[in-house]
This record gives structure tokens, sequence and C-alpha cells, in this order.
């Protein structure tokens, strides 16, 4: 008898060389693969499908059908279910009664606001409205603001549910009438020994507490991170910020998600009537609309532009308001999330895209629950560069080291201009998927799913993988999906834990 002993290195050896020779099977290239390694992200743990639009089949594919997290990406899914089922000149619209007279200028009685879920309504947006009320004799009102909220029908949200962050913009809540995506704007303004904290506009009856240590500092960078906001008597209408900040960052502005939606639209409203001059003595109330024609409606910009604010900067709120008017339109107000999952499945289905691994629960990605596969997504990108709609599809997505969520990314690299790419990010998640543009004049679509806990370090990986997509030819023999997970969820992969969103852009 004898016994042989084997080097955990020789072991660990034989891992790395069936790693290597399990990708060079599927076709990826070699660099690829070791920025994966490099990163610590096992190939188990992605998905990837690189097909040329004028192929029948994958130039690459691996663990095509697994259900993942897509984060942002899921964005695509909504955008192109809207585009489908809404047209490209949808518009919302936000309707405007009074009750009693106008004379003079006056409105004896109370002006009702009825939301339809319109996620366009900026600052500029609401002047317009504001001014078209005007135009019809209407510059003080002698009554209540009465809100009409019953279009979205919503359970209570907890905006720091998702990660304990309820001041980010990004985890605002949906809601039938929304003003400036939720934002609260606040300018922080150094003096010889403070900072003061002013308000954008007029918050009456909040009280704004600054105990922020003014330092000598000239280094800005992070800013926003050494700040902490808090309420911290659920019963008053009071913002305590603690932190410090450094002499160097002289003034900025901070938004917050501060308010539920229907106190922001009520401070943002009133802040701006009075700043053009006109008067609203009453109070802010809960009702219901008239049933008459309005005296006003007023409609948002079309569909199209809206999704190019909600997808180049992967504006979370748009989404999820436009995932809600989905199934409103669909299924009958009042809008709810089961209507708009419904209204989502059914475009899907009509045009061929597979559902059977789709787990939706906002449409926005900001989701521990939500699921797509590779393929399916693949699927949607090549429906939609068919469909007579692709370049309203197409166009709302960030340039590669141009614009949106992408601006930064990738510079200096050949893919600049070179590809449409919706980024998706939470802790463990990492994906992009879109189309690429390559030096020979091919259009191929692209995605790749990352989740691992080690997925914010797999840009490098990313930018090999498209450069490669980019600059080769891809008329090869299709490759078949070799990965032995199949049609699972890949193995080992753990459930997402509490995670920090990487904040892609919040539109104000």
């Amino acid at each position: 008898m004898f016994s042989v002993r084997i080097s955990p290195r020789f072991i660990v050896g034989l891992l790395f060389a069936g790693l290597v020779v399990s990708a060079r099977a599927a076709g990826f290239p070699v660099a690829f693969t070791d920025a994966l390694n490099q990163a610590g992200i096992p190939l188990s743990h992605v998905a990837v499908v690189v097909q040329p639009l004028d192929a029948a089949a994958p130039a690459l594919s691996h663990n095509a059908e697994a259900a993942l997290n897509p984060a942002s990406v899921m964005k695509l899914v909504t955008s192109f279910a809207a585009l489908n089922q809404l047209g490209p000149d949808y518009a919302w619209t936000t309707d405007v009664w009074t009750t009693g007279t106008i004379a003079d200028g006056v409105l004896n009685g109370d002006l009702v606001i009825k939301g339809h879920g319109d996620p366009t309504l900026s600052l500029e947006r609401i002047w317009l409205l504001q001014r078209e009320l005007r135009a019809r004799g209407v510059r003080h009102i002698r009554g209540n603001l009465v809100l009409d909220l019953s279009y979205f029908e919503l359970p209570p949200i907890d905006p720091g549910a998702f990660d304990g962050e309820p001041f980010a913009l990004y985890n605002a809540a949906p809601g039938a009438l929304v003003a400036n995506f939720n934002a609260t704007t606040l300018r922080l303004k150094p003096d010889e020994k403070q900072v003061l904290i002013v308000p954008d506009i007029a918050l009456p009856g909040v009280t704004l507490t600054s105990r922020l240590v003014l330092t000598n500092g000239t280094e800005c960078n992070g800013w926003k991170g050494a700040l902490t906001p808090a309420l911290p008597d659920p019963g008053r209408l009071e913002l305590l910020v603690t932190g410090r900040y450094a002499r160097g960052c002289g003034e900025q502005t901070w938004s917050l998600n501060l308010f539920e939606a229907a106190a922001t639209f009520d401070f943002i409203f009133r802040g701006l009537w009075a700043e053009s001059g006109g008067t609203l003595t009453g109070a802010t109330v809960s009702g219901a609309a008239p049933t008459a024609e309005p005296l006003l409606r007023f409609s948002s910009e079309p569909l199209t532009e809206a999704l190019i604010r909600l997808n180049k900067y992967s504006n979370n709120l748009m989404t999820r308001n436009l995932y809600l008017t989905l199934g409103a339109e669909a299924y009958g107000a009042p809008a709810a999330p089961e209507k708009g999952a419904r209204a989502v499945r059914d475009v899907l289905t009509q045009r061929g895209i597979p559902t059977r691994k789709l787990v939706l629960e906002n449409g926005a990605g900001l989701s521990r629950i939500e699921r797509i596969s590779a393929d399916a997504l693949t699927q949607l990108l090549r429906a939609a560069y068919h469909s007579p709609l692709f370049a309203e599809f197409q166009s709302a997505l960030p340039i590669v080291a141009i614009d949106g969520t992408l601006k930064r990314r990738f510079n200096g690299s050949p893919l600049t201009g070179n590809a449409h790419l919706k980024t998706g990010s939470l802790r463990d998640v990492s994906a992009l998927a879109g189309y690429v543009y390559t030096v020979h004049g091919q259009r191929v679509s692209f995605v790749m799913l990352v989740n691992h806990p080690n997925a914010r370090r797999s840009e490098a990986a990313q930018r090999v993988l498209l450069e490669w997509v980019h600059t080769t030819p891809h008329g090869l023999q299709p490759v078949v999906d070799r990965s032995p997970l199949g049609h699972t969820t890949p193995h080992g992969l753990q459930p997402l834990e509490a995670q920090e969103p990487g904040v892609e852009g919040v539109s104000r």
C-alpha cells in the first residue's frame, strides 16, 4: 500500500485549468475570464448572451436560461412594454377643477387636482400648469387645495425598507400625484461660523436644524456622505442634519426624499404659486374630484421623452409610476402592482418573449426578488430591433462614455459612442444590456448579468467583453450553452441581502 499526497496548490491549478477550458469551450476571450478571476467572480454567477441582430443564433451563450436579478436593467422590460402598449405619443394628464365662482382673478371656492401618475411633473412643468391656470382667470384661491389621489391604490410603503436609506431619492415611492420626483431641495450655505440650511422652495411649518460642524478643509469629494439627515420626532416636521462640512465646498444643493408624495406636491405647488404672486388661503385636504369636465387638463411630455430621462438616468420613481400606469390602462383604475405585472406579461407574450423565468415586483429593478434570464432579455432586444419603434427604444438608452449612467464608464475605450446600454447595479448585482455597434458594421445585442458579492468588481470584465464584441467579426458558428446550470439559478448564489443600490442618477 502507498499513499499519494496531493498539494492544495495542485488542486487549485486543476480547478483553474478546468475553468479556462470551460470558458474556451463557451467561446469567451481568455482576457474576459482572467478579469473575472481577478475580481473573484466564478463563471457560474455570470450569464452572457451575445447575438448579432441579423443572426438566428447567439455567437456567445452562457447560463442563458438562468433566472437572475437584473437590477435596473429591468427598466428595459417596462420600457418595451410601455412603447408597445401605450405608444410613443402617450401622455399622462393632471386634471384641475374649481368649485365656486371665479371673478376678477379670485376663485371663491376650492381648487381640486387629480393626478393620473404623471412622473414628469418637474418644477418647470408645475410652473407651466400654474401658468395655464392663471390664463383661465385664477390668481387668488380663497378655498382649500383638494388632492384626489384615487387613481393609484397602493399598500403602505416604507421608503427605508429596501436598504435603510429612507431619504435617498432612488427610494421615493410612486404616487398618483408626484412633484419633482418627490425631491425636496435644500441649499447648504456656509458662513463664518456655521452651515445654514435653506430650502429651495419655502417649507411652511417645517423646522430645519443644522448641527453641521464647519471645517476648514478644501477637499469636497464625497461631501454628501459626511451628512446625516434625520426626522427625530415623528410628531413634528423637523429635519435635523448632523455631520461635517468643508468650507471649501462652498454653497451646494442637496435633494432628499423627505415627505410622502402628497406632502411634497403641496409644498411645491404652494411655493411656486406664491412665487408668481398668487395666494392660497385654505388648507390642503384629500378628496374626490367632481364628475364634470375639468377646467384644465394638463398633459405631460410624450412617453418617448419620459423614457429618455427614465433610462439614461435610471429613475426608479418614474419607472414605478409607468409600471402602475400600464396596469391601469390595461385593466382599469385604480392602478395596482399586480395589474402592472399582468400588463407587462401580456405585452411580452404577444411579442413572443418568454416569461417563464420573469419575476416582477415594481418593474424598476429596485428589488430583492425581480428576476429575468439573459435569453429573455436578448429576445426582447431583438424584438425591439425588429419593431417600427426601435429608434425610440434605443435612443432612450445611455451611450457608452457619452451620457447618462455610462458617461464616466469605459472612458478612453474604442467603445465610446458605439454602444447603447442600460446599466443595473445593486450591491450583489452588476448588469448591462443593449446594443453594440462593431467596427465591421454589425449590430449586436449584448446581455451580461452578474449576481455575486463581488459583482461591483466586474467592470473590467465587462469592458473586455464589450471591446471584444466591438472589434471581432461575429459570423461564427453559434455556440451552444454548455453551462452545467442549464435552466436554474447558478449554484451557490445566495439570496440578495440588505444592499446599497448603485444610484445610477436620479433626474430632477
